[in-house]
């Protein structure tokens, strides 16, 4: 495939192939970004019994969120698909809630970040089905991703059991 002004970089993929993989990676670059943003306000406006815990547990979900969102973003460039990571494009096509300003007890910050990481998981399992008839290489790099996110739902969702009904 030659390069053209719309497409710089040359995609390995048909055109068809490129495009749905392009969106299922866009979608979840924005996924992504979002979470590491939403767990950083988490972090810096965190307090209660729990601080320092969940204070440390949301950093490891940043770095997490950060790594996979240039992982993501790098394999869409090589697939001939500009990553769209900017603040504009994140606000409007996010599926995280918008985090409350100001301070928050830890009990909610952790049902907020159980709930913003079950809905990532949630919209990433239909795109590992949907790479995986356009591009096996990106099905296989959102497999990775839902083991790890899945991985830390588990661990959100073990800290918000002990909050329930309290």
């Amino acid at each position: 495939m030659a390069a053209s002004p719309a497409h710089p970089i040359p995609s390995t993929l048909d055109d068809a192939a490129r495009d749905v993989t392009g969106a299922a990676l866009q979608a979840t670059l924005v996924d992504l970004v979002d979470l590491a943003l939403v767990a950083k306000q988490a972090h810096w406006n965190l307090v209660g019994r729990q601080f320092h815990d969940v204070h440390l547990h949301l950093d490891e979900l940043v770095d997490t969120a950060r790594t996979f969102s240039d992982t993501v973003a790098e394999r869409a460039a090589a697939v001939g698909v500009s990553p769209d990571g900017r603040t504009v494009t994140v606000a409007a096509t996010t599926g995280i809630a918008t985090p409350v300003a100001g301070w928050v007890r830890d009990r909610d910050v952790i049902a907020q970040v159980f709930e913003a990481l079950d809905g990532v998981v949630a919209r990433l399992r239909p795109r590992i089905e949907e790479t995986g008839k356009t591009d096996p290489v990106t099905e296989d790099l959102f497999i990775g991703i839902v083991a790890e996110l899945e991985k830390a739902r588990w661990m959100w969702q073990a800290q918000n059991i002990g909050y329930q009904g309290a």
